[in-house]
């Protein structure tokens, strides 16, 4: 299956992020491209997650980055996104992501919705929920 919404991070350290993604979360590299010139410096990376992907970058002083006025957490002053992903056993997820230094600020804890979940932040903040619950499982219209 193809996605058409693929999430876009920009890290500070964005080989350290790509790292902790994999070893934390269970993302895998599918693709990563280096500077040229800078070898610490994502131009592009594609991480899966099962059919999912994701990808980031290193911040970058280009003309997107200006126009958009793009920010980091740190620069933003806290997250200003979350992302959700599904689990099969968020308990053994949430272990893994703890061994691996995630901060789990939330959970896992059942939720009053449906599912079982818990929510952690990467080493720069960004907010990620991980949990049982698919919404795609349920409309929710009456």
């Amino acid at each position: 299956m193809r996605n058409e919404i693929i999430p876009n991070l920009r890290y500070a350290n964005a080989p350290g992020a790509i790292d902790f993604l994999c070893n934390a979360f269970g993302f895998e590299r599918r693709a990563v491209y280096l500077d040229e010139r800078d070898a610490t410096v994502i131009q592009h990376a594609q991480l899966t997650w099962a059919d999912r992907m994701l990808m980031v970058h290193s911040i970058n002083d280009t003309e997107f980055a200006r126009a958009a006025n793009m920010r980091t957490v740190l620069q933003a002053g806290g997250p200003t996104i979350g992302l959700y992903l599904i689990v099969e056993d968020v308990d053994a997820h949430a272990d893994r992501a703890r061994s691996a230094g995630a901060d789990i600020f939330l959970g896992p804890v059942d939720q009053p919705y449906g599912g079982r979940g818990y929510s952690a932040r990467d080493p720069e903040g960004n907010v990620w929920s991980f949990g049982s619950y698919d919404p795609w499982a349920t409309t929710g219209v009456t």
